[in-house]
């Protein structure tokens, strides 16, 4: 069984590659704060990480501390994307205004957290999740993906 250490490089490993991230990429764009060396070490499982640096870390990715500790209970696994939703675009979410945005963000970020899935670029939501943010918004889903699409943050129709 891998220590925790490991478990913790693993998912750190993964966050970063999610990103599209070299250790170098890290070190740059940390303004050296993140050596690709001792990144590598965490990774590896041969550094600990003290609390504080988890957190800048954490920060540096943009994902909240707990992804990157590892699930003791049981691995996790992000799921599948299903077909029938839309992609959607997190750079045009994060741009957008108004009461509703603040619901869609933060709906979107829930659905990061449960997949895991921390690319930061796109997110493809299901029907099902169109469907719950829609009703949050007091809206069909068709008018929702509609609206979504007008706004340039859906890439797809529904």
């Amino acid at each position: 069984m891998p220590s925790y250490n490991e478990m913790v490089g693993k998912r750190l490993r993964s966050i970063r590659k999610q990103r599209g991230l070299s250790l170098q990429d890290v070190q740059r764009l940390s303004e050296q704060e993140f050596k690709a060396a001792v990144l590598g070490a965490y990774e590896r499982g041969e550094r600990s990480l003290s609390l504080p640096r988890l957190h800048r870390l954490a920060a540096f990715f943009s994902v909240p501390v707990g992804q990157l500790l590892p699930n003791e209970d049981k691995e996790t696994r992000a799921l599948p994307a299903q077909a029938g939703g839309l992609t959607i675009d997190l750079n045009r979410v994060e741009a957008l205004s108004g009461p509703d945005s603040v619901v869609v963000e933060r709906f979107l970020r829930g659905i990061q957290m449960l997949r895991q899935d921390f690319n930061g670029k796109v997110l493809t939501i299901r029907s099902n999740d169109l469907r719950t943010l829609a009703l949050l918004l007091d809206q069909s889903e068709a008018v929702f993906a509609e609206r979504l699409t007008d706004l340039g943050v859906a890439a797809d129709g529904p």
